[in-house]
């Protein structure tokens, strides 16, 4: 029998992964699993339980009525999970937190496998899962306890999802717990990861792709490139890769891998240091030509420090650029993963 595996994204950044099977209801999949998703009825009277459906197939049947879900509703995305049965992979975005559902993050335990120092910029960490793959959304990230401290760090998945060994990309912080961790770190350690979190993930490819990367927010990019590269969309895919200095330019090889892989992509780096040589200096809003903002028909995403992720929109709004959707991320290198309650964990 066919099943799916549906993402329930709540409002607090948490996703929870169920298998709904072939002809059942979202809804009574998210009980099966424990999760109580916002219901009443449970009959497509109430409208208690309606979310939106970020992409996939389904079908929601006709036993619902206009009170519930109005015909507008339902072309816009939003569904009756009470009524709501898939055909493909979904993901949905759950309007309360999964607290109020009754669930919370999910941790499992990985092995570190490998510790690669790229310069004094940043440090690639390789971690082999010990049980089954962590199922996430590419572009997410998780909490990585930090052995000794009892702290943690947050960092996106630099690898695709379903893949035994998880890849990350840490900026290096002279003093930081995980950077002075990570120097002495040896093979064989168990770590402690919660997760996957954040509403910072790739929807389904409908027009061209403009992603937008400063330093070690390149990583999230790395994830959705690999997914894009199995997939091969016809849609064209561009990223603009920002750093402060040379010796932040990390992992373009693999860039320029994709670029091989990847039909429709391609991609350039600039250096805001004024003394590099680099061909292209300043910042990333001087090097996003109009033909890949496409006269706003692009969904824009964008990973980087505060300073950038304000530029970037600073930028759009002085330009009237007015993307079909922008998704970002702010990061600060040496934040502390925070709790459900956004308190420091």
């Amino acid at each position: 029998m066919a099943s799916y595996s549906i993402a329930l994204n709540f409002e607090d950044g948490v996703t929870r992964f169920i298998e709904c099977k072939d002809s059942e209801k979202v809804l009574d999949a998210a009980f099966r699993n424990k999760i109580n998703l916002p219901m009443d009825c449970s009959d497509g009277v109430c409208g208690t339980c309606k979310c939106r459906a970020e992409s996939g197939r389904y079908d929601l049947g006709d036993d619902y009525i206009d009170d519930a879900l109005t015909a507008d509703e339902a072309e816009s995305g939003l569904v009756l999970t009470c009524q709501m049965r898939p055909s493909s992979d979904c993901i949905i975005s759950v309007p309360t937190t999964s607290v109020a559902c009754k669930t919370g993050q999910q941790t499992f335990a990985a092995t570190v496998a490998n510790v690669v120092p790229h310069n004094d910029a940043a440090i690639v960490l390789e971690l082999d899962v010990d049980a089954q793959a962590p199922a996430f959304l590419p572009g997410q990230y998780v909490n990585i306890g930090v052995p000794g401290g009892g702290q943690s760090r947050s960092y996106s998945f630099s690898t695709a999802p379903g893949e035994r060994r998880i890849g990350f990309l840490i900026k290096k912080i002279p003093g930081g717990v995980m950077s002075s961790w990570l120097e002495r770190a040896e093979t064989g350690t168990k770590l402690e990861l919660t997760g996957p979190l954040g509403s910072f993930y790739l929807r389904e490819v409908e027009r061209p792709l403009l992603f937008l990367a400063g330093g070690t927010g390149l990583a999230p990019f790395l994830s959705m490139l690999e997914v894009l590269a199995c997939e091969n969309p016809q849609e064209r895919v561009h990223l603009v890769y920002g750093v402060t200095r040379d010796l932040d330019l990390v992992l373009v090889d693999e860039i320029e891998a994709y670029a091989k892989r990847l039909a429709n992509f391609t991609y350039s780096t600039v250096v805001a240091d004024e003394a590099s040589s680099h061909p292209r200096k300043g910042w990333v809003t001087q090097h996003m030509p109009a033909e890949v903002l496409n006269g706003g028909d692009v969904d824009v995403y964008l990973c980087g420090p505060p300073p950038m992720v304000d530029a970037v929109r600073t930028y759009f709004d002085d330009n009237a650029v007015k993307p079909h959707s922008f998704h970002y991320e702010k990061f600060t290198p040496n934040a502390v993963a925070k709790d459900l309650k956004g308190r420091a964990a």
